[in-house]
């Protein structure tokens, strides 16, 4: 007879293998695939069902309640500004005062600006909208101003901490 622990393990073990194959092979969306293993696995290790929900709800809620307001809202707000214009005017306004060789430049300090208040995925989000319509509007290729304007976003913890109990610390 199997200790607990390895057929802890073996349950976990088997769980990864199914969900690669739900996913994988039978193309099923991951998150549904996840939520399906999840559950399959909680039983499989001898949870109580009701405890596997309660499980699932607290470990999976908490990070997606907070991923989703952040995204929502940083979605919402890049939205607003391409279907009010403000995109195109922006970005016909940047590469009419910098040319096509130094938006890339320009945009990744707008990115670091814009990302000192958010977080990273926030400004992320916010900016997408402009990132593609500089690409249509100089036509070059996206990655171009993807990679200035990530690039800068993520640079912005080098030189400020975003946490206000760092500077009170001392």
């Amino acid at each position: 007879m199997m200790s607990n622990n390895l057929t802890s393990l073996l349950v976990v073990f088997s769980g990864l293998v199914f969900l690669l194959v739900l996913i994988l092979r039978i193309k099923l969306p991951a998150f549904i695939a996840l939520l399906l293993v999840s559950m399959l696995v909680g039983l499989g290790v001898g949870m109580d069902p009701q405890a596997v929900l309660k499980s699932m709800q607290h470990g999976m809620g908490g990070t997606l309640g907070f991923v989703a307001v952040v995204v929502g809202l940083g979605a919402m707000f890049g939205a607003l500004l391409e279907v009010s214009g403000g995109v195109q005017s922006l970005a016909s306004s940047l590469l009419n005062r910098t040319g096509t060789d130094r938006a890339p430049w320009v945009l990744g300090a707008i990115g670091f600006v814009i990302a000192i208040p958010v977080f990273f995925d926030v400004a992320f989000i916010i900016l997408v909208p402009m990132l593609y319509s500089l690409a249509k509007k100089s036509n070059r290729s996206i990655f171009v101003f993807r990679h200035a304007d990530v690039s800068r976003i993520d640079s912005n913890p080098c030189f400020y901490s975003a946490d206000p109990r760092s500077y009170c610390s001392g």
